[in-house]
């Protein structure tokens, strides 16, 4: 079944307010379980988490405040229901950021390069195994990869910090070789962290601006089927993940092109496309 996101039925705001708070309270626990699940297993504890939360509140009420409504002290508390005193605090603290550590988006734009690149590509248009020293590979060596990047990062410590989390490997010719597709790190949970704030976050961003009825909906789709057997879910994942790189290198590559050129008006913007697949019995008990 493919199912669209975007309400088309009746509008959120004819909800009553016991309908629309029961959806809304069966969503977030929906949400919230599987990061309570990681909390639990990093021992992040609730009063932690409470803090937060309350931390949450205070910012998305601050930015959300429009020219009309200062984003006061007491303004923030009566919307959030944060103690006043809390606010003052929390409003100081330093913004957190949600964007990827420079070690992340720096490895994300070598990989990008070296698997859409026509002067780092095979004959099969597959990223080619590059020497690990200038001194051997010239121009085509992993040195030269990173200086074409950037010129202010050593090759040895990415590779040496690749090589830790899997990314890469060295064959015996003492070339480096791409592991995977694209920069996902299997090792270092910091890496992992900063992906996942970035497209959990903007992907659960895209379904809640739907869902409040934003007028040029963002493009959010899936497809559901139960009943299936375990070898049919295996076929479907490995498909999912042959379709799904296909489209994401795609939009890498033309986004490395004229579509992706940067914009001279100081209103930049950042873009956000993902694709996943999850598969769980029929007999897993969830909230809903």
């Amino acid at each position: 079944m493919l199912w669209d996101s975007i309400p088309r039925d009746k509008p959120w705001a004819e909800m009553n307010d016991t309908r629309a708070s029961d959806a809304i309270a069966g969503a977030v626990r929906t949400v919230l379980r599987p990061l309570v699940r990681l909390m639990l297993a990093r021992g992040v504890t609730l009063p932690l988490a409470i803090e937060l939360l309350k931390r949450v509140y205070v910012q998305v009420a601050i930015d959300e405040s429009g020219p009309g409504a200062p984003a006061t002290d007491s303004r923030v508390s009566l919307l959030t229901g944060v103690h006043r005193k809390d606010v003052k605090r929390l409003r100081s603290l330093p913004d957190a950021g949600a964007e990827l550590p420079h070690s992340v988006s720096l490895g994300a734009q070598l990989v990008s390069v070296w698997t859409t690149h026509p002067h780092w590509l095979d004959p099969a248009r597959q990223p080619r195994p590059l020497p690990r020293l200038a001194s051997a590979g010239g121009e085509l060596s992993f040195d030269a990869l990173v200086a074409s990047v950037s010129k202010d990062i050593r090759a040895r410590p990415v590779l040496d910090e690749w090589l830790r989390l899997g990314v890469v490997r060295l064959n015996e010719r003492d070339e480096v070789v791409l592991n995977t597709a694209a920069f996902i790190p299997q090792a270092g949970f910091d890496e992992k962290l900063s992906y996942l704030s970035l497209n959990v976050g903007d992907h659960a961003m895209a379904a809640i601006e739907n869902t409040l009825g934003r007028a040029d909906p963002w493009f959010e789709r899936s497809v559901h089927y139960r009943g299936l057997t375990p070898e049919a879910i295996d076929r479907l994942r490995a498909r999912a993940a042959e379709l799904g790189m296909q489209s994401l290198q795609a939009l890498n590559t033309e986004a490395q092109g004229g579509a992706g050129a940067e914009s001279p008006d100081p209103l930049k913007m950042r873009f956000t496309f993902g694709v996943y697949f999850y598969a769980e019995s029929n007999d897993e008990k969830k909230e809903s």
